[in-house]
C-alpha cells in the first residue's frame, strides 16, 4: 500500500526570509502570523478533581507514559489495597502529566472516550482555554520542545524526587497559533496519521493470515515423524558481558542483535547496539546468512520467536539471550525450521519453557530437543514460501509506515517551529 504518498501538502511553504518573532512583553505578545508567545497559563487552567478513598470502592487507575507515548492504563485498585488517602480524577479531553516523571516527557491529553479513570495526586490536570484545541496540544505533547521544557522546569535533589510543580509548568512560553491554525495543523497531521493507521490495518490482517497458514501447516505434517532440533542445527548462546574482555589487546567493536531487535518472523534493525570484545569472540560469533535467531526469554508466548539472519550488517554477532541455530544438514531449509518454531513453536515453548518471577526462559537443552517434522526438503519450501510471501508484505507495510512516521515527525516539527507554513486564506489574521 502507498495511497499514503497522495496526501497533497500544496497549502505548505517555508516562511519568508525576513518573518521575524516579536520577543516576549508580557502573557500575551503577539508575534507575527498570529503566533502568541505566552506562558502556557494563557492556554491551560489547573483543575484538579480529587476524591476520598473508598475502601469498598475500586479504581480503574491509570499512568503516563514517557516521551509523550500517551497512557498507561492499569489494573484497578480497591480502597483497602491502596495507601492513598486521595486520588485524582482523570476525565476525558484534559492535559495530564506526571509531577515526578515529567522530566522524562511524561506528559499526555486525554482522549474523548477515556473511561472513569483515577491517579495518585502526583498527576495534576488541566483543562484548555476557548482558544486551545485538545488535539493541538496532544501534538505539542509529542514534541522535543515540550519535554526539553519539562526537563528544565524539573526541580529538586536527585532524580526520582525531581518534580515539575503545577505552578512551574504553566509558566513555561511556548510559541501557540491562533486557533484556526491549530486545527488545520491537526488535520494535516491527521490526514498522516490515518495513512500510519491503515497501514497497520493491513498489517494485522496479514498477521492473522500468517498464523491461519501456520495452523494449516501444522494440520498437514501432524502426523510426520520428527527429529530433534540439535540433530541437525549447532546451537551457540551469545555473547555474555565481561569486563575482563575490556582489558585484553584485542578488542573490536562490532554490532550486536538483543532480544529486542529480534521479533516473530521478522528483525527489527531499525537500533542495533554495538558492544566491545575480543577478536576471537567476534570470529567465534559471528552471523552467517541462513542462520535461525531464536530469544532464549521474556515473555512467555515470546519463548523461541526469531526469524533467519540474511546478513543485513556485516561481521554483527548475537547477545547471550538470543539462540544461533545454524542448519548443518541440507535435508532442512532454515526459513521452514525458523517458520515452525514461530508457529507450532510458540505454543511448544511456552508448555516445556521455564518460569521465574516475571521471566520466562528456554535453556538450550529444551531448545535442543524442539521437535521439527522430517519431511521432504520440496515440501519445506514450499511452506517457506508461502508464508514468507506474507511476511515479505509485512516487511513492504512496516517499510512505509517507519517512512510515514519519519515524515509525520519532521513535518510536525517543522509546522511547530514555522520552518513550514500552512498557506491559506482563510488563516488571514
Amino acid at each position: 500500500m502507498s495511497d499514503w504518498q497522495q496526501i497533497t501538502f500544496g497549502d505548505l511553504q517555508k516562511p519568508s526570509h525576513g518573518q521575524k518573532t516579536v520577543p516576549l512583553q508580557g502573557h500575551d505578545a503577539e508575534v507575527l502570523g498570529g503566533w502568541t508567545r505566552a506562558p502556557l497559563a494563557r492556554f491551560l487552567s489547573l483543575n484538579v478533581e480529587s476524591v476520598d478513598v473508598e475502601p469498598t470502592r475500586k479504581y480503574p487507575t491509570i499512568g503516563v507514559l514517557n516521551r509523550g507515548r500517551g497512557l498507561l492504563y492499569r489494573d484497578a485498585i480497591t480502597g483497602s489495597s491502596t495507601s492513598y488517602k486521595k486520588l485524582n480524577r482523570i476525565l476525558p479531553g484534559v492535559l495530564v502529566y506526571s509531577r515526578l516523571k515529567a522530566f522524562e516527557g511524561a506528559i499526555a491529553v486525554t482522549p474523548d472516550d477515556l473511561p472513569e479513570s483515577f491517579a495518585s495526586q502526583e498527576f495534576p490536570t488541566f483543562v484548555f482555554s476557548s482558544d486551545a484545541d485538545p488535539d493541538f496540544f496532544r501534538i505539542l505533547t509529542t514534541t522535543q520542545g515540550m519535554w526539553d521544557a519539562l526537563q528544565r522546569a524539573s526541580k529538586g535533589m536527585g532524580g526520582r524526587r525531581e518534580r515539575v510543580k503545577p505552578s512551574d509548568f504553566l509558566n513555561i512560553v511556548m510559541d501557540i497559533p491562533p486557533l484556526r491554525l491549530q486545527k488545520r495543523i491537526v488535520e494535516v497531521l491527521d490526514a498522516v496519521d490515518d495513512q500510519i493507521t491503515a497501514l497497520a490495518a493491513e498489517a494485522g490482517v496479514l498477521d492473522d493470515l500468517w498464523w491461519a497458514l501456520g495452523r494449516e501447516m501444522a494440520a498437514a505434517v501432524a502426523a510426520e515423524a520428527t527429529v530433534p532440533l540439535a540433530s541437525f542445527c549447532d546451537i551457540s548462546g551469545g555473547l555474555t558481558k565481561n569486563k575482563k574482555d575490556l582489558e585484553q589487546p584485542d578488542l573490536v567493536e562490532v554490532p550486536y542483535l538483543r532480544v529486542a531487535n529480534v521479533h516473530r518472523h521478522h528483525l527489527d534493525l531499525s537500533e542495533v547496539a554495538t558492544i566491545k570484545t575480543t577478536q576471537v569472540k567476534a570470529n567465534k560469533l559471528r552471523l552467517l546468512a541462513g542462520d535461525i535467531l531464536m530469544n532464549e526469554g521474556g515473555d512467555k508466548d515470546k519463548l523461541g520467536r526469531g526469524h533467519v539472519w540474511e546478513d543485513q550488517i556485516p561481521d554483527c554477532i548475537h547477545q547471550n539471550h538470543v539462540f544461533r541455530v545454524r542448519v548443518t544438514d541440507r535435508r532442512f531449509d532454515p526459513y521452514f525450521v525458523s517458520a515452525w518454531g514461530n508457529t507450532f513453536g510458540r505454543e511448544w515453548f511456552e508448555t516445556f519453557g521455564t518460569q521465574t518471577t516475571g521471566i520466562a526462559s528456554i535453556n538450550r537443552a529444551t531448545l535442543s530437543r524442539f521437535p521439527v517434522p522430517d519431511i521432504p526438503l520440496s515440501v519445506q519450501q514450499d511452506w517457506a514460501e508461502r508464508l514468507g510471501a506474507i511476511v515479505e508484505t509485512m516487511d513492504s507495510l512496516r517499510v512505509q509506515a517507519r517512512s510515514l512516521r519519519a515524515t509525520r515527525a519532521s513535518l510536525a516539527t517543522g509546522l511547530l517551529d514555522r520552518t513550514i507554513d500552512i498557506k491559506s486564506a482563510e488563516l488571514e489574521v
